[in-house]
């Protein structure tokens, strides 16, 4: 079992920025990909970025040069910047992990979601 506790979520002008964090209660050694997902009403979940155990990432079209994923092995604890912030980054963002080795699918350990809300 992963414990996934998200953090960082926000209201925030066109623009601007939020970084969202990811507590995970297993230790990275145990998880083959962290991922940063969203959904917007109406839309289906997508993946936004994500980072594999040794370090590779992988961006959605539509935040590649805004957007940031990273992580910190001794915080178990993974991180989305999102700079240039737009009125379509607006959803639910959910923090993933894979702990079976499925590439770049959903794992089966989702966070309770955190609010992201980007106002012009």
């Amino acid at each position: 079992q992963v414990q996934l506790v998200e953090s960082g979520g926000g209201s925030v002008q066109a623009g601007g920025s939020l970084r969202l964090s990811c507590a995970a209660s297993a230790t990275f050694f145990s998880i083959y990909v962290m991922a940063w997902y969203r959904q917007a009403p109406g839309k289906q979940r997508e993946l936004v970025a994500g980072i594999t155990s040794g370090g590779v990432t992988n961006y959605a079209d539509s935040v590649k040069g805004r957007f940031t994923i990273s992580k910190d092995g001794a915080k178990n604890t993974v991180y989305l910047q999102m700079n240039s912030l737009k009125a379509e980054d607006t959803a639910i963002y959910y923090c993933n992990a894979d702990v079976r080795g499925r590439g770049w699918r959903p794992g089966d350990y989702w966070g309770q979601g955190t609010q992201v809300t980007v106002f012009s």
